[in-house]
């Protein structure tokens, strides 16, 4: 009896905070109404963010707002009306707590009521066939997930107002339908770990508390069998490494951390013994900062893996992680350019707060705090990741991304050891992205087009070597997913940012193509007699079979100048392959590089000059492309790249990227337009080390790196043509006979 008895207590204790909620706790609690009501006369841009929602919902009060039977896919009527449809819901349901005025209830209300006698009509949406998760409002199920997020958060906002046989009718009609068929129709997709699961499960979980249905709740937490292998926590503990990287890249981390942050912030008031947000170390908030340390100055998202490049920090689901985050850890006043920037805040105690300091203190940092820095890849931060390279501050930031992760889920691309550079607002490097134009129904309903899996997809639309012209693992998601490359060596400085320096990351890769180890050494070096960074790359392929190697550089800019004679296609233009990508660009023209050993390239790009030096030799082919081959509907941009081809077994590509001059077009002044690098030379490049001569500004500047066995604490003595180098640890940089500062 007394077992029993003590069973009974400690229920009650685990399950009483959840059986004592009151509404509002999905979105806000009543003391958050509360401080946001306080708030508003004396915050203007709190009271602006007001006004803007304000407005935009009472166009609607007193109209037949339409609920249409789906059809079409993103872009078109019925998709953008119901997509209104569940942020009117919220919007009108924040309102109806903060003015108390019962028009926004009824709204709210009203809409759901006719949900509710949609949804238990509705099938499969009928633009859904080929899809793994087809959806019944939408053509697919992960804007099904949207929809109950939001008006589960809504139906919270209204609970109040709501008799309980209403809440009964919207529950059974608008909700039950909905949650059976993710559950149950849809089980495997319920239970994947990926962005698609964090959406699905967290409308389950927010609906559960928004409707007092606990069963909801722990399906979300634990997945359906509630076992913990799937499921909202599950997905926390599979899709972020341990320092909050997300593994299918920057732009889907903003698409991700909109679920992770609604749901965890739901948890936060409806059972705070979960402690969401300290799991593994306060892992969410690091996918936050650490997304907005993968963007560039215009707050637009690094474009890897599908992305689309005009998202940026700005857009709503940002402004929530943000505000959210702000109220959870505490001020942060790293944060508030990015604030600034967004020109407005949620009607939330974090809104409320980051309002107040920007109204008060002036924020004196122009840009987030941009620093080098590193990302580990995998649940566990043992599959590859990120670096970033940055030299410089404000305008003269410069970025050079390192990608060395694994693949992506399926919104990986091909491009193991791919790199992307970033000067200041413009990118120069580019990487293409995902074919797609988000919500525009005439491109194929907003959809992926196909060029994303013919092209973007594919090594050769990224800045890395591609092997017999063909992807790394033959373009095959299932086999990519298993491998990832691997970390060598790095020494990335925070302080690099401001003074004279070395920083250096390497990385190899042995898996993408049989029997072909690639391994790719990047260095960015602060010179002192130059004020923007050298980036030297070197590339080393080894094999025991001959291959042919392409490495393109893929550029955003205007050809200046060269150094080699090249002969352009006029009239008779060809595709530059038939497959893998490689059917997508046009050859424009083909190089005569006899009797070059560099070659220069040099391009424009707003004002500032940019030259590619490379070691080549006879046997070098390069070829200037550009994509738009094999494109009937004109989907893809029509950008250019330079390719350097090798043959052999084993190749070494050392290329010198320089950022120099200026040009001023108003002015009508040049300067420094021509590159400082006048030679370069491979003194040695075996299993050991790779040593590298370049002469810069006609002063030698030295790369020396181990290329096995790494060890930080090396003697390393090398004599290379007659002269004797020693360093400690895995690699040396030296200008004009002096070692830079690391």
């Amino acid at each position: 009896m007394r077992h029993i008895l003590l069973r009974i207590v400690f229920l009650f204790f685990i399950t009483a905070p959840i059986i004592a909620q009151q509404h509002p706790i999905t979105y806000n609690t009543s003391q958050d109404y509360e401080l946001i009501r306080k708030s508003l006369p004396n915050n203007p841009l709190l009271k602006e963010s007001f006004d803007n929602i304000k407005n935009s919902v009472d166009e609607w009060i007193g109209k037949d707002v339409d609920v249409p039977i789906p059809e079409g896919l993103e872009g078109g009527y019925n998709y953008e009306r119901h997509k209104g449809n569940y942020r009117l819901m919220f919007n009108s349901s924040l309102l109806y707590q903060i003015t108390g005025e019962s028009k926004y209830a009824e709204l709210t209300k009203t809409l759901f009521f006719k949900y509710a006698k949609l949804i238990p009509t509705l099938k499969n949406h009928p633009q859904s066939s080929g899809t793994v998760c087809p959806g019944r409002i939408f053509y697919q199920a992960l804007n099904d997930a949207n929809w109950l997020v939001f008006t589960g958060l809504a139906f919270d906002g209204i609970y109040s107002y709501l008799t309980p046989q209403e809440r009964k009718i919207i529950a059974d009609g608008a909700f039950k339908p909905e949650i059976e068929f993710f559950t149950n129709d849809l089980e495997p997709w319920f239970s994947w770990i990926h962005n698609h699961a964090l959406w699905s499960t967290a409308a389950v979980g927010i609906v559960g508390i928004a409707t007092d249905n606990k069963a909801y709740v722990d399906m979300a937490l634990y997945g359906k069998h509630k076992d913990g292998k799937s499921g909202y926590l599950a997905n926390i503990d599979g899709l972020l490494s341990p320092d909050g990287y997300y593994t299918e890249g920057p732009y889907y981390t903003r698409y991700a951390i909109l679920p992770l942050y609604f749901f965890a912030n739901a948890l936060q008031h409806y059972n705070p013994a979960l402690k969401v947000f300290n799991r593994r170390n306060n892992v969410l908030q690091k996918t936050l900062t650490n997304a907005l340390q993968q963007t560039n100055l215009r707050g637009e998202f690094y474009s890897f893996n599908d992305a689309v490049k005009e998202k940026n920090v700005t857009c709503y689901e940002i402004v929530e992680a943000l505000d959210i985050a702000w109220n959870v850890f505490g001020v942060d006043t790293s944060l508030l350019p990015i604030a600034r920037m967004q020109k407005r805040v949620t009607l939330s105690s974090g809104g409320a707060g980051i309002s107040d300091f920007l109204n008060k203190r002036k924020v004196s940092n122009d840009y987030y705090a941009y620093k080098p820095i590193e990302f580990k890849d995998g649940a566990k931060g043992d599959e590859g990741g990120i670096s970033v390279l940055r030299s410089g501050k404000g305008d003269s930031l410069v970025s050079l991304i390192y990608k060395y992760s694994a693949h992506g889920l399926s919104h990986g691309h091909y491009d193991k050891l791919n790199i992307n550079l970033y000067d200041g607002k413009n990118e120069i490097l580019t990487d293409y992205g995902a074919a797609r134009f988000v919500n525009i129904e005439q491109k194929l309903g907003g959809k992926y087009l196909p060029e994303t899996e013919s092209y973007s997809k594919q090594t050769i639309s990224h800045n890395t070597v591609v092997v017999d012209e063909k992807s790394n693992f033959n373009g095959k998601e299932e086999v990519s997913q298993k491998h990832h490359s691997n970390l060598l060596l790095s020494n990335i400085n925070n302080e690099f940012i401001s003074k004279s320096g070395v920083e250096v990351v390497s990385a190899f890769d042995d898996n993408a193509y049989g029997g072909v180890r690639m391994q790719r050494t990047l260095y960015m070096l602060n010179l002192p007699t130059h004020n923007k960074p050298l980036i030297v790359d070197v590339f080393n392929t080894l094999s025991n079979n001959q291959h042919q190697y392409d490495l393109p550089f893929h550029y955003i800019g205007t050809l200046m100048k060269t150094n080699f004679k090249y002969y352009s296609q006029l009239n008779n233009q060809a595709t530059f392959g038939n497959a893998n990508g490689y059917q997508h660009l046009w050859k424009e023209a083909e190089a005569n590089i006899i009797g070059h050993p560099i070659t220069q390239f040099s391009f424009l790009n707003e004002n500032t000059f940019y030259t590619i030096s490379s070691l080549t030799d006879d046997s070098t082919s390069l070829f200037f492309t550009r994509i738009g081959a094999n494109d009937p509907n004109l989907n893809l941009r029509r950008e250019p790249a330079l390719i350097i081809r090798k043959q052999g077994r084993n190749q070494s590509f050392v290329n010198v990227v320089e950022l120099h001059g200026k040009y001023d077009a108003n002015a009508e002044i040049t300067l420094d337009a021509y590159s400082s690098v006048k030679n370069i030379e491979l003194l040695q490049n075996d299993a050991r080390y790779t040593v590298v001569n370049i002469l810069y500004d006609n002063k030698p500047l030295i790369v020396i790196q181990r290329n096995s066995n790494f060890d930080n604490y090396a003697i390393n003595t090398i004599e290379v043509k007659g002269k004797t180098y020693s360093f400690k640890g895995n690699y040396t940089v030296l200008f004009d006979g002096k070692i830079l500062v690391e």
